[in-house]
């Protein structure tokens, strides 16, 4: 059997080592496994009639060019957000570009899954699993609908992927989030400010409230809860009254908005029709600054959320999942995501990922007058406590 894997979107702490799972169980198991490299990407730029397509867009994995990738963080395969289904005329391969092409307008899209199906025949891969968190796995979704097998895992910092509870990432994200607010409170205290930390969350504000209910601030803002900049400061000036070292910090996420307002995004649309967040925090805090009259910190922690080697915990979910994933690939169940569901490890099929979005449980986490987390009831809840 040969077995294809690819990792998709942003990186996380925790791919690498459940890349070595895969290719440990795998090999164990006698079967061989195919790296893509830059996530659908490798498969995008696989040219049929070149001979330089292994090293450049895939590579051969065994147990001795794996065992130590687990030691740091990011992804040995590297990465990327193509999506074969919908790509832009800037980045069609020369060695797939047609006149055709070139009357194309520079939003217009182009499938190229009919390549990737053959890419997929000339490595004579027999399934995929996918490590990605929404975008890269509706396009699994969609080799699935093709009739090629798959296996999807999930991963992304934000834990927003749908169908499963925990995604590979997620523990690291708020680990580095709680130890920068930590550390940062001593530059607050010492000035006596307020301080802003904006955190990674596009649409689920489950990083800035897990991270702000970890770390003990004062004061939280999700994504899925429009706020008021007035009420807010009004919190945050009391808050800092009440602290004996004269200062308060909050957290919010970068998916967050004013009522009434929009959220921050700039740049070009990736090719799943995404542009980058951030900047809503630098928004709050100079209203902050204004209604207030007080010196205040901005502080977007961002990518050094997702930087360096993974937690335990993310290092054994990785695993577990890598293990799950390769036994229903050995067993040819196939179309199937692997997930974690009540605390415990299970599969979800694979069109689950496209049916829903995952959203943080406002009523029972989220405290909406005074913008706090709250747990309304703790007794029988998993231990991330959705």
């Amino acid at each position: 059997m040969k077995i294809g894997i690819l990792t998709g979107g942003g990186d996380v702490p925790g791919l690498n080592p459940c890349i070595k799972a895969v290719v440990y169980r795998a090999a164990d198991s006698g079967a061989e496994v195919i790296g893509l490299r830059k996530g659908w990407g490798g498969f995008l730029n696989y040219d049929l009639n070149s001979k330089t397509n292994e090293g450049e867009q895939y590579i051969r994995l065994d147990k001795l060019n794996t065992r130590t990738i687990d030691r740091s963080g990011g992804t040995f395969l590297h990465t990327s957000r193509t999506n074969p289904g919908k790509v832009k005329k800037a980045d069609i391969p020369a060695f797939l570009r047609t006149a055709e092409h070139e009357k194309l307008g520079k939003d217009d899209r182009v499938d190229f899954t009919p390549h990737i199906l053959k890419v997929i025949e000339q490595l004579k891969l027999d399934v995929l699993i996918t490590i990605g968190g929404d975008d890269t796995q509706s396009y699994a979704v969609r080799m699935h609908k093709e009739g090629f097998p798959v296996i999807a895992i999930p991963k992304t910092m934000d834990n927003d992927v749908y169908g499963t509870d925990y995604c590979i990432g997620f523990s690291t994200a708020v680990t580095r989030s709680v130890n920068f607010i930590t550390a940062l409170r001593t530059v607050a205290g010492s000035h006596e400010r307020i301080a802003v930390v904006e955190l990674f969350g596009r649409n689920s504000g489950e990083t800035s409230l897990i991270s702000a209910y970890l770390a003990g601030v004062d004061r939280a803002i999700i994504s899925e809860v429009p706020f008021d900049v007035e009420k807010l400061a009004k919190f945050l000036d009391e808050d800092r009254s009440h602290n004996p070292s004269n200062y308060a910090i909050m957290t919010i996420s970068e998916g967050a908005h004013l009522i009434g307002g929009q959220v921050v995004e700039y740049g070009e649309e990736d090719a799943y029709g995404h542009k980058k967040l951030g900047g809503i925090g630098e928004t709050a805090e100079q209203a902050l600054r204004k209604i207030l009259g007080v010196h205040t910190v901005y502080q977007r922690v961002a990518y050094l959320m997702r930087s360096g080697e993974p937690d335990a915990l993310d290092r054994m979910v990785a695993i577990s999942f890598a293990s799950l994933a390769t036994d229903l690939v050995l067993k040819k169940e196939y179309g199937k995501m692997v997930a974690l569901r009540e605390g415990k490890y299970t599969t979800v099929p694979i069109e689950t990922i496209t049916q829903g979005l995952k959203r943080l449980d406002v009523n029972e986490l989220y405290d909406i007058e005074n913008y706090r987390p709250k747990v309304a009831h703790l007794l029988g809840k998993p231990m991330f406590l959705y």
